[in-house]
C-alpha cells in the first residue's frame, strides 16, 4: 500500500495568495502542497480591474499603512514580471463639483512620496484644453492631473506564481478539492477529490493555509466543522468592455457624485476596460455576473464624463469577480478595508491552521511574507526572505526592456507579424521562445484556431500552464475569447478534448 504523502504546508485555494504563499514557502525549502477546486485563478483573481496601484482613493480612509505597502510593491513587481506588468499614466479630470483640486494635490503629492518610487514618473498637471487626454472628453473638462501606476495580466500573474512554486518542489493540483481536514496529534490528515477523474485521496499536512478567497468561510464550514464561520463580507465588482473609446494610451480615473471612482483603460489594443462597481454578492452558489442594473450605472457614469455617452449597446463583453473582504463592520461596501487580515486559528491546531482574509493583487507578495511570518514560528525557520527581486517565469530581462525583446523575438523568428510577437512577448516574456522552439514557418505553429492562437501555443498552454478548457485558455491565460466567434471557441474545445482523450 503506498504510502500517504505528506507535506509541511497545504494551501487550499489557488487564486494569488496562495500562489504566492506556495512559492514564497517552496523557495524557503518547505514541502508544498497547493490544492484549488477549480481553474487557477479562476475566481476573483482573474475578475480584477488588473492593476498593480497604491490605491488612490484609499487615502481618503487613512489607510496609509495599506497605501504605502501598495506603493512599494509597484516597482518591484513591475522588475518580478515585466512582460506581464506595464506602467501606466492615468488621467484624473478635475470635476469643480466633486473633491476640491487642493485635496487632490495632497492626496497626489502623498501617492507620488509615501512608496520610495523611483522609475515611476511622478504626477503633472494637464491643461485637457490643449491635451490629446481631453478630446474625448465634454468641453467642461479643463484641468486635469496625470500619474502613474501599472497593469497586470492579473490570471497570468498566478499561473507564474505557480509554476515557480513547482519548480521549486512544490506540488501543484488543479481541480482538487479539500473536502475534510482532521487534526491527530499534530498533523492534519486531509483528503482531496480530484474532480476531473472523480477520485479521492489522503494527504497529511503539518500546517494548513485557508486562502480560499471568497470561500474562506465556506471551507472552514465545509472541511473543518466551523459552522458559524461569517469572516468576510461579499462585494462583487463587475466591468464592462466596449469597443476603443479613445485613440491615445492613457487610462482614465473618474470621479463620481456617489463617492466612488471609475476606471476606463485601453484593453487588448481594440477595447476599452470599464470598471469597477461594489455590490452586496449574497451567494457563492453561482458564477458572479453583472446585473442589468450595475451595466447602466458603469454607462451612465462614463458618459458624465465622455462627450459621447456610453451605452448598453456599446458592451462587447463584461466579467464579474467577487471580493472578499475583510468583515469589519463598515456599513458601506466602498468603505470596507481593502487590506488583508492573516489569523491563525486558535480553536484548531494551536496555530497550525491560518486564514486569509481580504487581500488586494498588488500586496500578494507582501502578504506570503507576513505569513511566512506565522508559519515559522509552528514549523520552524527554514530560509530567509527571497521574493524581492527574484524574477517570475518568463520575466527575466530589463524592467525596461520589453520593446527591445519584441525586437529580438521578430530577429529570431521572422515567421511572426508585429502583432502576434508583441502579443507573446506580453503574455510569455522570455518563455516566448519555447513556444516557438524550432518553428520556421507558420505551419511549423500548427493549426490557427483564430487571432493568431496556434496548436503550439495550446500545447504548451496544457502541458506548462494546466490548461484543460477552452475557457482556461481564451479568459484567463489569454484573452482571445473575448474576439473569438463562438464556432471558432467551440472548435478550440473540440481539438483540446482530443488531445486530453
Amino acid at each position: 500500500m503506498a504510502e500517504t504523502p505528506h507535506y509541511d504546508i497545504l494551501v487550499i485555494g489557488g487564486g494569488i495568495n496562495g500562489a504566492g504563499i506556495a512559492r514564497d514557502a517552496a523557495g524557503r525549502g518547505f514541502s508544498v502542497c497547493l490544492a484549488e477546486a477549480g481553474d487557477f485563478g479562476g475566481g476573483t483573481s482573474s475578475a480584477s480591474t488588473k492593476l498593480i496601484h497604491g490605491g488612490l482613493r484609499y487615502l481618503e480612509f487613512y489607510e496609509f499603512r495599506l497605501v504605502r505597502e501598495a506603493l512599494m510593491e509597484r516597482e518591484i513587481l513591475w522588475g518580478m514580471a515585466p512582460h506581464i506588468i506595464r506602467p501606466l499614466r492615468f488621467v484624473l479630470p478635475y470635476h469643480s463639483g466633486l473633491r476640491p483640486a487642493w485635496l487632490l494635490r495632497i492626496g497626489l503629492f502623498l501617492y507620488d512620496n509615501l512608496g520610495g518610487r523611483k522609475l515611476l514618473p511622478g504626477t503633472k498637471t494637464l491643461d485637457l484644453t490643449k491635451d490629446d487626454a481631453g478630446k474625448p472628453l465634454k468641453p467642461g473638462y479643463r484641468k486635469g492631473f496625470e500619474y502613474s501606476d501599472c497593469w497586470v495580466e492579473d490570471a497570468r500573474l498566478v499561473v507564474l506564481n505557480l509554476r515557480d512554486a513547482q519548480a521549486k518542489g512544490a506540488t501543484v493540483l488543479p481541480r482538487t478539492a479539500a473536502t475534510s481536514a482532521r487534526l491527530v496529534g499534530d498533523t492534519w490528515q486531509v483528503s482531496l477529490h480530484d474532480r476531473d477523474a472523480d477520485t479521492q485521496s489522503e494527504i497529511t499536512a503539518s500546517l494548513v493555509v485557508n486562502a480560499a478567497g471568497p470561500w474562506v468561510d465556506n471551507v472552514l464550514k465545509s472541511v473543518f466543522g466551523q459552522n458559524d464561520a461569517q469572516n468576510v463580507r461579499l462585494v462583487r465588482g463587475s466591468h464592462i468592455v466596449i469597443d476603443r473609446k479613445f485613440d491615445h494610451d492613457r487610462p482614465y480615473i473618474f470621479q463620481n457624485a456617489d463617492g466612488r471612482i471609475l476606471f476606463a483603460i485601453p484593453y487588448e489594443t481594440d477595447y476599452t476596460l470599464i470598471g469597477t462597481t461594489d455590490a452586496e454578492q449574497e451567494t457563492l452558489e453561482e458564477r458572479p455576473a453583472i446585473t442589468p442594473q450595475e451595466t447602466e450605472y458603469l454607462c451612465q457614469m462614463a458618459s458624465e464624463y465622455f462627450a459621447e455617452p456610453v451605452t448598453t449597446d456599446d458592451v462587447v463583453w463584461t466579467y464579474s469577480g467577487v471580493r472578499p473582504l475583510y468583515d469589519d463592520g463598515a456599513s458601506k461596501a466602498q468603505e470596507a478595508t481593502r487590506d488583508y487580515v492573516i489569523r491563525p486559528d486558535t480553536t484548531l491546531g494551536n496555530g497550525r491552521l491560518i486564514n486569509i482574509f481580504g487581500g488586494k493583487i498588488t500586496t500578494y507578495r507582501r502578504l506570503a511574507e507576513s505569513m511566512l511570518d506565522e508559519i515559522e514560528p509552528v514549523l520552524g525557520k527554514r530560509g530567509a526572505a527571497w521574493t524581492k527581486g527574484a524574477t517570475l517565469p518568463g520575466g527575466d530581462f530589463p524592467t525596461t526592456g520589453f520593446d527591445d525583446l519584441v525586437s529580438a523575438i521578430r530577429t529570431d523568428y521572422p515567421l511572426l507579424d508585429a502583432t502576434l510577437a508583441r502579443r507573446l512577448a506580453r503574455l510569455y516574456g522570455t518563455d516566448a521562445r519555447t513556444i516557438l522552439d524550432g518553428a520556421k514557418t507558420s505551419e511549423d505553429l500548427g493549426r490557427d484556431f483564430g487571432h493568431g492562437l496556434t496548436e503550439a501555443e495550446v500545447r504548451y498552454l496544457m502541458k506548462a500552464e494546466w490548461a484543460r478548457s477552452a475557457d482556461d485558455v481564451l479568459f484567463r491565460r489569454t484573452k482571445l475569447g473575448i474576439r473569438m466567434s463562438e464556432a471558432e471557441r467551440q472548435a478550440l474545445a473540440d481539438w483540446m478534448a482530443e488531445q486530453a482523450a
